[in-house]
């Protein structure tokens, strides 16, 4: 038999094999743009920015939505009612390409806060992926690893800020919860807004989303130099390759790096 790494090896990634999907955030203006960065990849629409979902339709080989409780509560609305969102999840898990949902959440809210989200969920369990927040217990992520087939990660309190040496910490807390002796996974890990290379490639994701190439294409200062893209197009693909040439390895090494990584580092 043909050992699955042997047609996967690249340099630098010897022994891995291509799992991790690299979702991108949507929407990314123009819509000229939005199709570059996921024509034929991953995206990951919003239920707080639904306007692209035609394009993740027409283009992606596959997509995933977004609950949108994080913009909500960046934005000092934090959703009451659910059940419009509801309606629409339960709408997109009709599309073929549609191949899960982050089901709602509160952010910095408590245990029994989240629980109780869980326990209204009106769609198939396979559909959902509830979200583990950093602050939130051990006890709690092994009890939804041990419920469902996937459990987002998300950062948040303390550890609102990734890459920080005190982020590290707990996720390397957390890696310990969810993968055997041999750093395996045992359920699929999803990490919100960890689309960063130096932070999904550390960890064994299934999957990570992030809004990097929406936030940075439109920013002029930072694309700099006789060789820089100078449409947004442009700017969405050179991204995305930059980001998509990065893997998650198929197991954790039990270590996490000692410097700190910001977001954003990829132009």
């Amino acid at each position: 038999a043909i050992h699955a790494a042997s047609v996967c090896d690249v340099e630098g990634t010897e022994g891995m094999v291509r799992l991790v999907i690299h979702y991108h955030g949507l929407p990314i203006t123009p819509s000229t743009a939005a199709v570059r960065a996921v024509d034929a990849g991953h995206a990951f629409v919003s239920f707080a920015h639904p306007d692209q979902l035609n394009v993740a339709v027409e283009c992606c080989q596959s997509f995933a939505i977004d609950n949108g409780a994080f913009s909500a509560w960046r934005a000092g609305r934090p959703v009451a009612d659910w059940a419009a969102f509801y309606e629409w999840a339960a709408q997109c898990k009709r599309i073929p390409s549609c191949d899960w949902a982050v089901i709602p959440d509160v952010i910095d809210g408590s245990e029994a806060d989240n629980d109780a989200l869980l326990s209204e969920w009106p769609l198939p369990k396979w559909f959902g992926a509830p979200v583990w927040h950093l602050h939130e217990s051990m006890a709690r992520l092994e009890r939804l690893a041990n419920a469902w087939p996937r459990v987002c990660i998300g950062s948040s309190g303390e550890y609102a800020t990734i890459g920080t040496p005190h982020w590290w910490a707990q996720m390397s807390r957390a890696m310990r919860v969810v993968c055997n002796d041999d750093g395996q996974p045992l359920v699929k890990l999803h990490g919100l807004r960890m689309l960063n290379p130096e932070v999904f490639s550390r960890f064994p994701f299934a999957s990570a989303d992030s809004t990097n190439i929406a936030r940075n294409i439109g920013i002029d200062q930072t694309w700099r130099g006789n060789y820089m893209p100078p449409t947004k197009e442009m700017r969405a693909q050179v991204m995305r390759s930059r980001i998509e040439s990065h893997n998650a390895p198929p197991r954790w090494s039990f270590s996490v790096p000692d410097t700190l990584i910001e977001q954003g580092t990829l132009l």
